[in-house]
Order: C-alpha cells, then structure tokens, then sequence
C-alpha cells in the first residue's frame, strides 16, 4: 500500500540560499517550481526518480517553520489507504487533488507529526516537471 518516501517538506525563510546549498553544494536539481502570480514561493527538489525534498518559503516561524514541515508517504491506492487507516480509528483528511495533480490526504500522528499521503496521477507535476501555478 505505502510505496516510498514521496517527499520531506521543508519551510526556508531564504528560498535561494536553501536553492544553492541543495543545488550547488550537494548537486540536487529543481524537478518543479510552485508560483502564484508568477511569484516564486517553493520548489522540488529531486534526489531519486519519485523521492523528493519539497522546499517553500516561509517568512515568520510558526508550528512548522524553519524547519521540517511534514512527511510524505506515497501510496498506490490512496482510498483503501484511508480504508485501512479508519479501521484502525485514525482520521483523514478526505483524498483530494492537489495543485500538483496528485492525490492527497492528511493526517497526524500520535506525537503530531503531519503526514501526508500521495497518489501521483499521469499528470502530477512529480513526473512532468512542468511548474505548479496555484489559485488559492
């Protein structure tokens, strides 16, 4: 059911010095961009074919910021995973298609790790590498 690792999120307050630390120094390359209003304000990074680093901006520190934001699990079937994780009475958030074209679903963990769950679709930006334009 969990394929892989999808993805680590991180929040940067310097969306260009985190760019050339992953970029440069340890020689990942930029699989896609999230832009709204042709505003940068994230970016994959990609460190295997289908595991990624997903990075964003994030000015003021919050639950989450700078730092680890939240995990990934891919999934190849992500209603029987939420299926599974209901009977063992953990809640989800209902699948939904991302800005990215992927299926996704949310949940924490006991000690309150965000965990998201993907399901990517032929059109998901992971695999196309074409640039996320948000509306929201």
């Amino acid at each position: 059911m969990i394929k892989s690792l999808a993805h680590l999120c991180l929040y940067t307050r310097d969306l260009a010095g985190t760019q050339a630390f992953y970029c440069d120094a340890l020689g990942l390359k930029i699989k896609f961009r999230f832009l709204k209003d042709d505003v940068l304000f994230g970016y994959y990074l990609q460190v295997t074919d289908s595991q990624f680093l997903e990075v964003f901006y994030r000015a003021e520190p919050s639950s989450g910021a700078p730092g680890i934001g939240h995990i990934c699990l891919e999934t190849d079937d992500i209603q029987a995973m939420r299926a599974r994780l209901t009977v063992h009475g953990v809640e989800t958030t209902e699948p939904k298609l991302g800005a990215d074209h992927s299926w996704q679903m949310w949940l924490h963990a006991p000690e309150g790790t965000a965990i998201e769950f993907h399901q990517y679709t032929p059109q998901s930006c992971q695999y196309t590498g074409e640039d996320c334009i948000v509306n929201w």
